[in-house]
């Protein structure tokens, strides 16, 4: 299923000396070390995250739609994953040490966004543990971006950017689970939506509720992947995974025998909930309950 598409307004890539000084010099600190080939132009990068969250006390795509951009962590001080983003904290220090300090006195706004470099042409994109829906990026982000394997709060020590990638051939060798399985993205200076996103990417549970109503105000087109969908039965053949406590939450939660990420949305709206179980249930059905085809 495909939207109809949105106004764009061109404007065009975003040029090296228009770039906030700290962006450029997270660029070069990282080109420094990166190696291996160009990155295909064909592939893209995903920013994953859920649809029906709140950023700085909005819904988050109310938000995004009154900004015009998606912010990172450090300016919106939610997360799809730890939230680490302020001075002395996991996600400060990951990046002074993967970008040599670019960033540390720089404002909020102009920090990089995360995501993951779709290399496997997943259509839930790169890294779906962050999120149901995507923002699929223009080929001229790939410019400004910079890469690492695997996710940075490993602390790896292979990086890569556009000009010089050798992180794909390294990822295809590691054995992960899928829900790790992915090679992340970072974006420099601001992504804008109207300049830097080809599409937004929505489950299908989300059809004519208020989260397709609020991507309709987006200035991009709406795409729908196949979507997430996972069995009770199935879920409760895994409880190794994540526990027995979310296999259990992930069974109140279901509705006619079935998860799908707007009942795990219902859910974290309700307040009943805590963001770290809801979390965990949703790596259940990111990782069982995935189209067929990825």
């Amino acid at each position: 299923m495909t939207g109809v598409d949105s106004t764009r307004n061109d404007a065009g890539p975003v040029r090296t000396e228009h770039m906030h000084a700290s962006c450029r010099r997270a660029l070069e600190h990282v080109a420094a070390s990166a190696a291996g080939p160009p990155i295909e132009k064909s592939l893209r990068i995903t920013l994953n995250f859920h649809p029906d969250r709140a950023a700085t006390g909005a819904p988050i795509l109310r938000d995004i739609a009154e900004t015009g951009t998606y912010l990172s962590q450090f300016a919106t001080g939610t997360s799809n994953g730890g939230l680490t983003a302020y001075p002395g904290g996991d996600r400060w220090r990951w990046e002074e040490s993967m970008f040599g300090g670019a960033y540390d006195g720089a404002p909020a706004h102009v920090r990089p966004v995360y995501g993951g470099l779709n290399f496997q042409l997943k259509q839930v994109g790169a890294a779906p543990r962050f999120g149901s829906a995507h923002l699929r990026l223009t080929e001229e982000t790939l410019a400004r971006a910079t890469f690492c394997y695997p996710d940075s709060n490993l602390e790896p020590t292979a990086f890569g950017v556009a000009d010089r990638m050798s992180l794909i051939e390294l990822a295809v060798k590691d054995e992960q689970d899928a829900l790790d399985d992915y090679i992340e993205a970072h974006v420099h200076c601001p992504v804008r939506i109207d300049r830097d996103v080809e599409a937004l990417v929505l489950d299908p549970s989300y059809l004519d509720t208020d989260v397709e109503s609020a991507a309709r105000c987006l200035p991009c087109p709406i795409e729908w992947h196949p979507g997430f969908r996972l069995a009770v039965t199935e879920l409760r053949r895994h409880p190794d995974f994540r526990g027995q406590r979310y296999i259990d939450l992930g069974t109140e939660l279901a509705v006619n025998g079935h998860l799908t990420p707007r009942l795990i949305g219902d859910a974290a709206r309700s307040h009943k909930y805590t963001e770290q179980d809801l979390k965990r249930v949703w790596h259940y059905l990111a990782r069982f309950g995935a189209p067929s085809d990825q």
